[in-house]
Parts: structure tokens; C-alpha cells; sequence
């Protein structure tokens, strides 16, 4: 082997050995704040903020050892995509340091541990993030891009956990402080972001290995109108037809009717726009169901006709787009309407993906 080569293989293996160092460093972190947390040890929720000056000192020192690399190097292919990969890895890395440390200065604050039910979630949260991690880990150094990718998907089971977890808090309210209450919220927020870091892991791997960027967000939008009939329908067949993909569409009615509007079909159809294919549909999400929509948007009246309230640790954004016609109107104008959703939907799709939503 050259001179040259064995030095770049050198200073890489350094990089990525200190890397997963900081990573244990980091896991070892998030360990012992839910550890504090849950047995009250204030001392060692004190220890872990302190241990968190090590975690970022040495997240910059490898920060500073990529960009060397690069400098002495000037490398291209897989070895550039590692340098760029690692400096991004690292930062996550040191984010998963500071939730560490909120979960352990909550730890510090609680006036009592958490009773078992609340207990039982942060444990079933924490074991579940922080497998994801130790694995999102392993992936990356090892540049393993299909594990990365199998990896991914534990990030929606850590999701309904706190789903789940932020259910039981909202049961035990009564029975809390309230600074608790918001600290605990607080304790879960940090668990899910360390699922989420854990994801971002994975995709730096998958890019380290192949090249392979981020794939865009595909969001889930749900279309809510009286009968199910015309409006929202009329809006996922033109979001189908305009922006196949950026989103998934859906539709829905508290009283559904039996068919479509028959007019409305044939006015699509005109159009080039199949909407013969959908049925009207029974809004009945239950409350984690309705979490994994992204956007809810109502076309006929105020959301709280179909939504009593949205719970809190959804991450579901909702819009009143009250489209429908006014009662003086005879008849409804099909062409109004397919102009007012075209309008909106762009403008939409554009908020949420940009000038390039397809």
C-alpha cells in the first residue's frame, strides 16, 4: 500500500472511531438521565449534565478532524461523502447529548419519581429510541445502508409510543403538579427527538455508503366535507392529479352518502380527472389515527364540526377552507369550485414542498 493511501486510511479509521466513541458517549448519556429520572438520583441527573461539556468538545474536535481530512486529502467519492456524512452525524450526536441533559434536569426538578403507569412509558420509550440508536450506530459505522434503512421504520413505533405515553399523562393530570405534568410532556418530547436523530443517523449512513440523499416527505392529507359526496372528493382527485408526488389524499364525512355526485364525476371526467374510482367514506379516526396525518383541512365549516379537539401530541395541522356554497345559490358551480381547490392546493403543496411540489 502507498504511503499516501495508508495515511487516508489511517486518518478515516481515526475519524470513525472517534465517532463511535462520542456515540457511546452520548447512549451512556441518555441511559443514565432516564435512569435518574426514574429512580429520583439527583446526584447522577447532575453528573450526566456535567458529562455533557465531554460530549460537545469532542463532537467539535471531530468536526475539526473532517474538515482537516478534507483539506489534507482533497478525497472525492466515498471518501467525501464520509467526511460530509460524519460532520452532520456528529451534530445529531450531540443533540442526542442536550435531550440527555433536559431529561435529566427534569430528573433534578420532579418532586417525586414517576408513578408505574408513567414509569412504564418512559421505559418502553427509552428502550425503544435508544435500541434505535445504539443500531443507527452500528449502521453508519459500518456504512451498512440496508440496515439504515431497516432501521428507519422504528421511528413510527417510537411515535406511537409517545402517543400512547402522552395519553397517560393527559389521565394522570389531576394527580400531578403542574410543573410536573409539563416536565414529564417534556421527558417524552426529548425521547421521540432521540428516535428522530436515530432516523437522521440512518439516512447519513445510507448517503455515506451509496450516495444516496433524503428522500423529499410525502405527506398524508385528510379532506373532511358534510356528506363525502363532491367537495372532498373533488379535492383528492385534483391533488392526485396535480401533485402525485408529494402527498397521500384522503376524504371523509361524518355522514357519509351513498354515492358520488354524479355531476361532479362527469364534470372531472371532462377534465381528464377519473374520480369514478372513489366511494364516500365515514370519518371515524380515533385519536392515534388522526396523528399520522400531517394536514387536516375542512371545505364545509369550522374543523370543531368533525374534530371535538385535537389532541395535543398530535402532529397534525388543521385548515378551514369553507368553500361551500352560499344557501342562495341554486345549484353549484362545479367550475367555481374545481378553481378555488386547484388554488388552494397549490398553495399548499407549495408551503410544504416548495416551488417544485409535483
Amino acid at each position: 500500500m502507498k504511503h499516501y493511501e495508508k495515511r487516508l486510511e489511517q486518518d478515516e479509521q481515526n475519524i470513525c472511531s472517534r465517532t463511535a466513541a462520542v456515540a457511546g458517549l452520548a447512549r451512556a448519556a441518555l441511559k443514565n438521565a432516564v435512569h435518574a429520572l426514574l429512580t429520583g438520583n439527583h446526584k447522577l441527573a447532575n453528573l450526566t449534565v456535567l458529562g455533557d461539556g465531554a460530549i460537545n468538545r469532542e463532537t467539535r474536535a471531530i468536526d475539526h478532524e473532517c474538515h482537516r481530512f478534507i483539506v489534507r486529502h482533497l478525497p472525492s467519492a466515498g471518501h467525501l461523502r464520509l467526511m460530509s456524512a460524519t460532520i452532520r452525524a456528529v451534530i445529531e450526536l450531540e443533540r442526542i447529548g442536550d435531550y440527555a441533559v433536559n431529561i435529566s434536569r427534569v430528573a433534578a426538578r420532579l418532586s417525586a419519581p414517576p408513578a408505574p403507569r408513567l414509569a412504564a412509558s418512559v421505559e418502553n420509550m427509552a428502550e425503544e429510541s435508544g435500541e434505535m440508536l445504539e443500531r443507527a450506530i452500528q449502521a453508519f459505522i459500518d456504512r451498512n445502508a440496508e440496515q439504515a434503512k431497516a432501521i428507519m421504520v422504528m421511528a413510527q413505533q417510537v411515535g406511537r409510543l409517545r402517543a400512547a405515553a402522552l395519553g397517560d399523562l393527559t389521565a394522570a393530570r389531576s394527580e400531578l403538579p403542574i410543573d410536573d405534568l409539563f416536565a414529564m410532556f417534556v421527558v417524552f418530547g426529548m425521547l421521540e427527538r432521540v428516535a428522530d436523530q436515530a432516523k437522521n443517523l440512518c439516512e447519513e449512513a445510507v448517503f455515506a455508503a451509496t450516495g444516496q440523499t433524503k428522500a423529499k416527505k410525502v405527506y398524508r392529507i385528510l379532506f373532511l366535507d358534510r356528506d363525502n359526496a363532491c367537495m372532498a372528493p373533488m379535492a383528492v382527485a385534483i391533488a392526485r392529479q396535480n401533485f402525485p408526488n408529494s402527498g397521500e389524499y384522503e376524504s371523509a364525512a361524518l355522514t357519509p352518502a351513498r354515492t358520488l355526485d354524479p355531476n361532479m364525476v362527469e364534470f372531472l371526467g371532462a377534465r381528464g380527472i377519473d374520480a369514478g374510482w372513489m366511494t364516500p367514506e365515514k370519518f371515524d379516526k380515533v385519536p392515534l389515527e388522526l396523528a399520522e396525518y400531517h394536514v387536516v383541512v375542512s371545505l364545509q365549516g369550522p374543523i370543531s364540526n368533525y374534530l371535538q379537539n385535537i389532541p395535543f401530541h398530535a402532529n397534525t395541522v388543521v385548515l378551514e377552507w369553507d368553500l361551500a356554497p352560499s344557501p342562495d345559490e341554486a345549484e353549484l358551480d362545479y367550475d367555481a369550485l374545481y378553481r378555488a381547490l386547484s388554488l388552494k392546493l397549490r398553495e399548499l403543496m407549495e408551503q410544504l414542498r416548495g416551488p417544485e411540489a409535483d
